[in-house]
């Protein structure tokens, strides 16, 4: 029997190692990313408390069917999420091949939940970050944001989330995204497909919340069968194509044009110029 809203009070409260943490109230299950002082960069922590978060989340989908509606996945703080975070990790390509697959591994799951997942996305979502927007059902976001795949720019592939901006915008359309690299704002990726909507900043808690609202009016069963049926037909379960994307990036980000880029990005800056080193996560 399929419960009200009324009867679907907050059932879970759950947070993998302060990283990430998942939530379930009035039927709809909530994913945060935690590291806001990182405009929540996907470190070997993150992308681990975001994995046990997704399969936590599909074990309350899968036993609670009718009760848990919807997924919402979103960032603490001024920021989605601002991609890998490749810093610490310069150096030793086994993490960063483990980073990759380990995301890789994370984006396939969040596409296999049987419930409709949306994005929440606000600031940044860059690189990885995309990736993560770009494979939940819905996006939302507002015109300042900033969106896109930069990795070309940085010697990097964007093979990861290839497979998954293609199923998204169209296979010449990704060509061309991800090419020609750079960031868009908000309305350009509503335009070009990015994300579903762009709406205001103040009203994007209110939009996600209609949208999950709307989502809990459709039979639990019918939404479960489409998705899996959409994700057949598009490719999605494919876990070949996801492990070799995490292959090759993996193996590019360890060679050295990639390895000096990088470098470059991460190299103390000179007293008196801009604080930090950059952008730490693409």
């Amino acid at each position: 029997m399929i419960r009200s809203a009324s009867q679907c009070s907050t059932t879970l409260e759950r947070t993998m190692n302060e990283r990430a943490s998942l939530t379930i109230s009035d039927g709809c299950a909530t994913i945060l990313l935690r590291r806001s002082e990182a405009r929540n960069a996907l470190d070997c922590d993150t992308i681990d408390a975001l994995r046990r978060c997704i399969d936590a989340a599909t074990v309350e989908c899968n036993t609670k069917r009718g009760i848990v509606r919807s997924l919402v996945l979103a960032g603490e703080g001024k920021s989605f999420c601002a991609g890998m975070d490749l810093k610490g990790v310069l150096h030793d390509p086994v993490r960063m091949g483990d980073m990759l697959r380990g995301l890789s591994s994370a984006l396939l799951a969040l596409r296999r939940l049987p419930v409709p997942t949306i994005a929440r996305v606000q600031g940044a979502a860059v690189g990885g970050g995309c990736g993560l927007a770009v494979v939940c059902d819905f996006a939302i976001t507002h015109p300042e944001a900033k969106l896109g795949y930069p990795e070309v720019d940085l010697g990097v592939c964007p093979a990861v989330v290839a497979p998954w901006l293609v199923r998204r915008i169209g296979a010449g359309p990704a060509r061309a995204m991800l090419l020609a690299g750079g960031t868009m704002g908000g309305d350009e990726a509503a335009a070009r497909g990015l994300v579903t909507r762009c709406v205001p900043a103040t009203e994007l808690d209110a939009e996600v919340a209609a949208l999950a609202a709307r989502l809990a009016t459709g039979g639990a069963e019918a939404l479960a069968c489409t998705k899996r049926m959409l994700n057949e037909l598009d490719g999605s379960l494919d876990e070949k194509i996801a492990a070799e994307a995490a292959e090759l990036s993996a193996r590019v980000i360890a060679g050295p044009e990639a390895q000096a880029s990088l470098t470059r990005l991460f190299a103390p800056k000179p007293q008196g110029g801009p604080a930090g080193a950059g952008n730490p996560a693409r």
